[in-house]
């Protein structure tokens, strides 16, 4: 097989595959009732993601030099604050950088 069907054959396979990996939950769930767990999971999946984000961004956070976290730790608050108020993360974490790049680029 040369070069080029070979190439042909990946992409239809990686786009098989992710196909039929975004048809499971219709096929799976099609009656329209989901299982208990699986709502759970939409529920709570979000939050974990939000969270995992936020320890992600301050993992190298000094506290000790520097602006000693001041506008990591603001930031990361008022990105938790809006998220609550304006349950949408876009805007959230939007105005969070934008005010993050703000406060490192004038302010400390």
């Amino acid at each position: 097989m040369n070069e080029f069907w070979y190439g042909m054959a990946v992409v239809a396979v990686c786009a098989s595959v992710t196909m039929l990996i975004r048809a499971l939950p219709f096929i799976a769930f099609g009656s329209g009732k989901l299982p208990p767990a699986v709502e759970y999971v939409g529920k709570m999946l979000p939050r974990a993601v939000m969270v995992t984000l936020i320890i992600f961004c301050l993992r190298n956070t000094s506290f000790t030099t520097g602006s000693h976290g001041i506008p990591e730790i603001g930031c990361a608050v008022l990105c938790a604050f809006l998220q609550r108020k304006l349950k949408n993360a876009i805007p959230s974490i939007a105005i969070s950088t934008v005010l993050y790049m703000v406060l490192i680029r004038f302010v400390f």
